[in-house]
Parts: structure tokens; C-alpha cells; sequence
């Protein structure tokens, strides 16, 4: 991968709040809209839902789901050249209080402060999406395929 795409999807993971996760949900697919942060490794996303939310009948340990980030569409841009990611994803949920969930929680609420009251409700949950392998469009006919190589080297490309 080239160092610019490798700049162009972190650049999504770290500027984009929310992403659109796609889930097979009691049989029948389902899409749903859900902020997100980044893992530090850049190696997926972690997302906090709620298990009364139809999306979260999909968010079972190791169940693979669809993850679409997007920069944010305007009059003025072509929507056929907005930079996009997908990745397919397996679930990972996290075992509430555990260490992993405590360090997650504290990385989400710096990014999303007035989300604390969720994390006293019983039902949210914080789930790792761990990407496989994605599809990245720089626009229209700019398309790179992200293998499961390509992921681990998010993180140590050295990107500036």
C-alpha cells in the first residue's frame, strides 16, 4: 500500500466520528449508524451500542460484519469522489469492567465526553471490530484493495 493511502484511511479513522456498520441480524441484513474510535493500532474500530438496538442482534463474538467510513459529503463535492474505506470486521464484545473494556472506555470518553452516562447503563456494550481486509476509493475509478498485511502496517508506516 502506498504510504498516501496508507495517510488517506487514517486520515478517516482519525477525522470521522461515526461510521455505518452493516450486520445480518436474525437472518435479514441490516445497517445502522454508530460513532466510533479508532484502535490504537489502527488495526480496527471499537464502537459503544446498545443491545436493545436491532445492529447489536449482529454483534456477537467473532460474527463478521461490514464497515463503511466516508468524509462527509457536501453540495460543492461529487459524491462520486468522496473518499471512502470498507472493511469487513470480526466482532469482538468486551467483557464489561474488564481491562480491555476500562482502557476503552477511557479512550472513548475522551472523544466522546458527553457519552458518560451510557457506560451506567446496562445494556451498551463496547465491541472491537478487528478489520480483515478492505476496500479503499480515493474517487471515482481510484480503487485499493487492503489486505490483511496492508492493515498491520497502518500503525507503523511512520505517517506524519
Amino acid at each position: 500500500m502506498l504510504k498516501s493511502t496508507a495517510r488517506a484511511i487514517r486520515a478517516l479513522l482519525d477525522q470521522q466520528r461515526v461510521l455505518s456498520l452493516a450486520v445480518i441480524a436474525d437472518g435479514t441484513p441490516y445497517a445502522g449508524l454508530l460513532p466510533f474510535i479508532p484502535l490504537p493500532e489502527y488495526a480496527g474500530v471499537m464502537i459503544h451500542a446498545s443491545r436493545m438496538a436491532k445492529h447489536s442482534a449482529g454483534l456477537t463474538a467473532e460474527a463478521r460484519v461490514g464497515v463503511l467510513l466516508h468524509e462527509q459529503d457536501g453540495a460543492e463535492k461529487d459524491p462520486l469522489q468522496l473518499q471512502r474505506a470498507t472493511f469487513e470486521c470480526t466482532v469482538q464484545p468486551l467483557e464489561r469492567k474488564g481491562e480491555a473494556w476500562l482502557a476503552g472506555r477511557e479512550r472513548w470518553l475522551q472523544r466522546f465526553p458527553d457519552s458518560r452516562i451510557t457506560f451506567s447503563l446496562g445494556d451498551f456494550t463496547l465491541y472491537r471490530l478487528e478489520f480483515r481486509q478492505g476496500l479503499y476509493v480515493g474517487g471515482f475509478g481510484r480503487a485499493v484493495e487492503i489486505s490483511p498485511r496492508d492493515i498491520a502496517k497502518l500503525a507503523t508506516l511512520g505517517i506524519d
